[in-house]
């Protein structure tokens, strides 16, 4: 492909960049256009993968086509059958009518489909049907319909792990991955950091009426030198606050400082050496958190096998049947009283010292509960309340994370 040819996609689109690694991926993109294969886009959160479907659908002759962008993370477990492929009426409550789907809408165009990797087992069979064969059926309804759609997929979880821990089909990812195009995070786009934040910077002033900000050549080092993991998204975030809150139009070290956290990785305990860089930082972060719940199964687990050992030691013990005695020549009947059971004190020290225990370790659970929503307040903060990103920073879906903001009371 021509260089003309990207540079002309770039402006269509807004692509800022001249990394070798976007403009492979947009080379692919326009390459892959003119077919009918599925694509799979691949990428961390925030480097703008949204784009490359729209090139795909523009580029191809399904241009004219209906294009639909699916949130499959947004969409409810319960509902996402219902929205993808439709329904008949009173399927199920509150199915007052009939639904096409987004699979019927989209009929001769191109399905986004965004965040797959958070599709359920059962749904994922079901679009595995339609792209083996253009065919699915409506929730509550035994026709089989056709479509005929082009797919374009896009995750920023590890399909291949998901594989592994049964998350995702391993026949569904080969279908969909038939074309891979690979996204590089921004900081493998050192080149493109200072054009990037030269671009956002004079949107926000034509925006604001005010004059755009400009780097001091200190600063752009600095900007340069951040790894940047929320990507192209935090940097027009960072762009957009300083542009808004400093008064001053020339942005030094000392300002730039005050909103791009240097050491950012200290918050978190280290558990490998002591320098990574941020792939190893976030793969960490996930063997702390995982390692965090393990702990708290373990400690419930033998909480539960100390309270079962010290109810069986517990259990009352009938007193032996009294038997009456007699003395011979005597017309008296004496009954025995059984001895007074004596108290082992070194065996009655242990099980304090065992009831103790068990408090201790009801009192670590909480810890670890704790923990776990201290993490998630923290999230919530540094994201400003905004639960996708807070999710995909704790690497845990949506859905989870609505669920536990829930559980600790943080709505």
């Amino acid at each position: 492909m021509v260089a003309s040819d990207i540079q002309q996609v770039k402006l269509k689109f807004g692509i800022i960049g001249n990394s070798e690694g976007l403009n492979r991926a947009i080379d692919i993109a326009i390459q892959v256009a003119p077919t009918d294969l599925s694509v799979l886009i691949t990428g961390e959160s925030g480097v703008g993968k949204e784009n490359f479907p729209k090139i795909i659908h523009q580029n191809s002759s399904r241009k004219h086509g209906q294009y639909i962008a699916v949130n499959c993370g947004a969409i409810p477990e319960g509902t996402i059958d219902s929205e993808l492929f439709g329904h008949e009426k009173g399927a199920f409550t509150g199915a007052i009518g009939e639904r096409k789907g987004y699979f019927g809408e989209a009929n001769g165009g191109t399905i986004f489909l965004d965040e797959v990797g958070e599709l359920p087992l059962s749904t994922q069979a079901r679009l595995l049907r339609v792209l083996e064969t253009g065919e699915f059926i409506k929730v509550g309804s035994s026709k089989v319909e056709k479509t005929n759609v082009r797919i374009v997929a896009a995750t920023n979880v590890n399909l291949a792990q998901a594989i592994t821990n049964g998350r995702f089909r391993e026949d569904l990812y080969y279908r969909l991955n038939t074309v891979p195009i690979k996204i590089p995070p921004l900081r493998e786009r050192k080149d493109d950091i200072v054009l990037l934040f030269r671009k956002f910077a004079a949107d926000f002033a034509e925006n604001y009426h005010m004059p755009a900000i400009q780097l001091t050549d200190d600063a752009k080092k600095i900007l340069i030198a951040y790894p940047w993991p929320g990507n192209i998204r935090e940097l027009k975030n960072i762009t957009e606050q300083i542009s808004i809150i400093e008064k001053k139009r020339e942005i030094t070290p000392d300002i730039l400082q005050t909103y791009i956290p240097i050491q950012q990785d200290a918050r978190f305990p280290t558990l490998v050496g002591n320098s990574h860089n941020s792939k190893s930082f976030d793969s960490e972060r996930e063997i702390l958190y995982k390692i965090l719940f393990d702990m708290r199964n373990d400690v419930t687990e033998l909480k539960k096998l100390v309270h079962d050992i010290m109810t069986e030691r517990t259990v009352p013990v009938s007193p032996a049947p009294q038997s009456p005695v007699y003395y011979p020549h005597k017309d008296v009947e004496l009954v025995t009283t059984p001895p007074r059971p004596t108290i082992n004190l070194s065996a009655t020290k242990e099980n304090e010292e065992e009831i103790q225990d068990t408090e201790e370790y009801v009192e670590e659970t909480l810890a670890l509960d704790d923990i776990e929503k201290e993490m998630i307040k923290k999230a919530l903060i540094k994201h400003h309340g905004k639960r996708k990103n807070a999710a995909q920073d704790l690497n845990i879906s949506e859905r989870t994370l609505y669920r536990k903001i829930k559980e600790y009371g943080l709505e």
